[in-house]
């Protein structure tokens, strides 16, 4: 009797465990698709007012009523871009020396030092920005850019300090420990057994990494590099610091430009009617491409096994550890 109460008494602790957890999924989902669905709700008379048109066009002018948001979507594409183009080798080269290189007894501090990048609030790197970064472009490599390179379009202009150039690289530094710790998890899950196999065979440190580590991860690399993308793109305060916040079509990586984020931070206090709608429809649009970018990253995350398959079949390596056995 006892037995068959405990039995039942277990049976409602995991049916309410159940429902308890599944709760806290359905609201989770449920607060997402309420902000979208109050923001896009909001945007509405701007979308109505302007159509694709706001897509296409480049003024905007709230006393005019005139809103246009190529700047600001070129500005994010540019910035995220070049941010990606920075981060990706230090953080694919520290993924792999924190997971196949470093001593077992320093790999965890390491480790941690790179993640801690990540708790650093936004407006600590938009002041680093501010007050060391622009300053030494300003003089120093964005100056040696424009006289060196100032006949090529995106080096022209006078190196202000502030600008895209700048804005990117604080951008690639907040998002090299997302990446770093995406791709070193990666790289730790290859079977180990590949890695033997090839030291038996003669193979060295840099073909391990080359031949197994990294095609095998090719897919969870992918998926941590679009993370950085949608954390780049979503960026706002430290951005909106050192970019110059500038209505312009940015032509040169030393001038001054804006991005979405930027631009709603920045005039979100004092707008009101259309000029507030338009505003919610950047903050849509920004919604919708982050989310597309992360479904699309959450499907790399679903292949790296697959990659691990492939690259154990189809490597040289394999080919002749099959032929040795």
């Amino acid at each position: 009797m006892q037995a068959v109460r405990r039995a039942l008494h277990s049976g409602t602790r995991e049916g309410v465990f159940h429902y308890v957890t599944l709760l806290a999924a359905l609201g989770l989902v449920a607060l997402a698709v309420s902000i979208f669905l109050v923001v896009t709700l909001q945007s509405a008379p701007a979308w109505r007012a302007f159509g694709l048109s706001f897509l296409t066009t480049s003024i905007w002018d709230p006393m005019a009523n005139q809103f246009g948001a190529v700047p600001a979507l070129l500005g994010t594409v540019i910035t995220a871009v070049l941010a990606l183009a920075v981060a990706t080798p230090l953080s694919i080269g520290t993924a792999v020396f924190l997971s196949e290189i470093v001593p077992q007894n320093w790999r965890r501090p390491l480790s941690f030092v790179v993640e801690l990048l990540a708790a650093v609030p936004s407006v600590v790197y938009g002041l680093w920005g501010l007050f060391v970064l622009a300053p030494w472009l300003r003089t120093g490599l964005g100056q040696l850019l424009a006289d060196s390179l100032g006949f090529l379009p995106i080096f022209a202009g006078p190196s202000l300090g502030i600008g895209v150039l700048t804005a990117s690289l604080v951008l690639a530094i907040m998002v090299l420990p997302t990446i770093t710790a995406i791709s070193g998890e990666v790289m730790r899950g290859v079977p180990t057994e590949l890695r033997e196999a090839m030291f038996a065979l003669g193979a060295t440190r840099w073909e391990v990494v080359t031949k197994v580590i990294l095609p095998s991860s090719k897919s969870g690399i992918a998926g941590a590099l679009l993370l950085g993308l949608g954390r780049a793109i979503g960026e706002a305060i430290a951005v909106t610091m050192v970019i110059g916040n500038a209505n312009l079509i940015p032509a040169s990586l030393l001038a001054p430009a804006q991005t979405m984020a930027s631009l709603i931070v920045n005039e979100f206090p004092e707008a009101f009617d259309l000029h507030l709608s338009a505003l919610l429809l950047l903050a849509t649009l920004l919604f919708i491409i982050t989310l597309i970018i992360n479904l699309i990253a959450a499907w790399f995350f679903y292949r790296p096994s697959q990659d691990v398959a492939a690259t154990a079949k189809g490597s040289v390596w394999a080919k002749l550890l099959r032929k040795g056995s």
